[in-house]
């Protein structure tokens, strides 16, 4: 997968390179690097008034090489997913000033789209659902309805280019707007987090 780096100063600046408000208007990323249209990239924004870097999914609309003498910057026109609404006004507020005290978060997540399988504690039937984003620490479960906060699972994905499934113990920390349960995973030991590394890796260059 593809990451584009978008480095924001300032608010006004964001406002220039995303100006609408909706997953469904594109924001600008500048890079000098030729892509193609329809390619899946990740836009990864960085800036001082972010406690963390901000990873979004996303399609590549159009791209642009630089023209110096009308002094056009080389970008590409990015389409965001239409699941990354919650990050995209998390993003806004931030640059506008709504949100000021961001706690940081321990492990940066990696936006996916990872089908997996998911069963709860003392029942042996899964469920089939998917991952939107993982990070050492959890991920975020796409349910339709949010699960009860606490509640203990195990989740199985299988990695790119795996045959078999790895299994993670979980429970539900917090929910989202949209539905989705919130995961924090349970490591017991550093073998856990060494094969959590591997998937994210994995993931990551998939």
């Amino acid at each position: 997968m593809v990451i584009l780096k978008l480095k924001v100063r300032t608010g006004d600046e964001w406002r220039e390179l995303a100006p609408g408000e909706s997953v469904a208007q594109p924001i600008f990323v500048p890079t000098t690097d030729e892509l193609e249209v329809g390619q899946a990239v990740i836009v990864e924004v960085a800036s001082p008034l972010l406690p963390n870097k901000v990873l979004i999914r996303g399609t590549v609309q159009a791209w642009r090489p630089a023209l110096p003498r009308m002094r056009v910057r080389a970008g590409a026109t990015v389409e965001l997913g239409s699941d990354e609404q919650p990050k995209l006004t998390f993003l806004l507020d931030v640059f506008s000033g709504k949100l000021t005290d961001v706690a940081r978060r321990r492990h940066q997540r990696l936006p996916v789209a990872v089908p997996v399988r998911y069963r709860l504690a003392q029942t042996a039937d899964f469920v089939d659902c998917s991952l939107t984003e993982i990070g050492v620490g959890g991920a975020l479960l796409a349910t339709p309805e949010p699960l009860p906060l606490e509640t203990a699972l195990t989740v199985e994905v299988v990695p790119p280019g795996g045959a078999a499934a790895i299994a993670i113990a979980s429970f539900v920390s917090y929910h989202v707007p949209a539905g989705g349960s919130g995961l924090r995973f349970v490591t017991r030991d550093s073998d856990g987090d060494r094969r959590l590394r591997e998937l994210i890796r994995r993931l990551r260059a998939s």
